[in-house]
Order: C-alpha cells, then structure tokens, then sequence
C-alpha cells in the first residue's frame, strides 16, 4: 500500500476533494482553490483561514454511527458551492470511510452514480477508499431511496457481512484476534501501516 496516499488530496470531481486531515494544509487548500472543508472528525479543529467556510459534524467512524443523518445534509452544500463556483473539500482522519461515504452520497444524489459506480469513481482517485460496513448499509438503504434500486448488496465472508464490492479484497485475507481490537491481515504476510 502506498502511504503517501494518505497525505494526499484527491480530486473527485471538478469542483470536489477527498482527503485525510493531515492533508488539510493552508497551502494546499489555496492551491486546489478549495472555498468550503466538511470536517467529519471528533477531535481535529477546523481550518482557519479568510474566505473559507468550514462544517464539522462530530461523528465518529463505527458501523452503528448514523452517517446517514448527514447525507442530503452534505450533499446539498457541496451542490450549493459548486453553484456558487466554489469547491469543497470532505476530509476525516485517515480520508478512507466517513469522508468517502460522503463523498460517494453526493455522487449518486447528484451525479446519479449508481454506489457501485460512485464506489468505483472514489476508488479510482483514491485507491484507499473503505468505508466501513455500517456506512455500506446506510449507502445502500440511500441508493434505493434515491433511485429505486440498488447496485450493491450485502454478502456474508468469513469477516461476517461485507459489501459484494469488498469479495475479492476479502478473499484473500486472514482473521488474526487481538485482545485490544479486531485486526484483519492479508495473508500470508501481516499487513502493518
């Protein structure tokens, strides 16, 4: 996995970026001319710059938190500046499953990206894109809302329930318990950041 990924910000669409906190620098939001932050951490302040709107919704990334609550909340702003031709940056700690949730819930409500489309849009430009499985299921009860069907479903793995979209990553990966957390590793070698 390349690390610097994380410290970096992704262009989603023209007017749309993804990044981890750490990405979130002066310089960098100046240089992508980013006029909005959707900061989706607990801890991490805003930004705090002239001419720079910044939300922060204080949700943290586990399946039972309701993400959910937030998404036409979002994706309105990021329609809204990107009428007022401005750009939006979402951003969460590592830039992997909150902010790419958000992400991916503008696309299929303003771009009517299937999520398996919007899934693989975000990917494509930001290869470490995860989101967890309480985000997927949230996703998927929004895609059905939003255009009637679903493109992505959920499936049972040896990891317990995972979107279809994850089979593959999965398959190939090995359940190593620990006493302070569930790790996941691929096989045969430990995957280590």
């Amino acid at each position: 996995m390349d690390l610097a990924m994380f410290s970096q910000i992704a262009q989603i669409t023209d007017h749309l970026f993804l990044s981890s906190a750490a990405a979130v620098k002066t310089d960098r939001v100046r240089n992508f001319g980013i006029t909005n932050i959707i900061n989706l951490t607990l801890e991490i302040p805003n930004l705090n710059l002239p001419n720079l709107e910044c939300i922060q919704i204080h949700i943290e990334d586990a399946p039972q938190a309701r993400l959910s609550a937030y998404f036409d909340r979002c994706a309105d702003k990021i329609n809204q500046v990107h009428m007022r031709g401005g750009r939006t940056l979402v951003h969460c700690v590592a830039g992997v499953s909150r902010s790419a949730t958000i992400c991916m819930a503008y696309l299929i409500k303003y771009h009517r990206m299937t999520l398996e489309q919007a899934y693989q849009h975000c990917k494509k430009r930001r290869p470490v894109v995860h989101p967890n499985a309480g985000f997927w299921r949230q996703l998927i009860e929004y895609e059905r809302r939003l255009l009637g069907r679903n493109s992505v479903k959920m499936v049972s793995s040896s990891m317990g329930m995972i979107p279809e979209v994850y089979r593959d990553e999965f398959r190939n990966m090995v359940y190593f318990p620990s006493p302070r957390r569930n790790h996941y590793h691929p096989s045969p070698a430990p995957f280590r950041f």
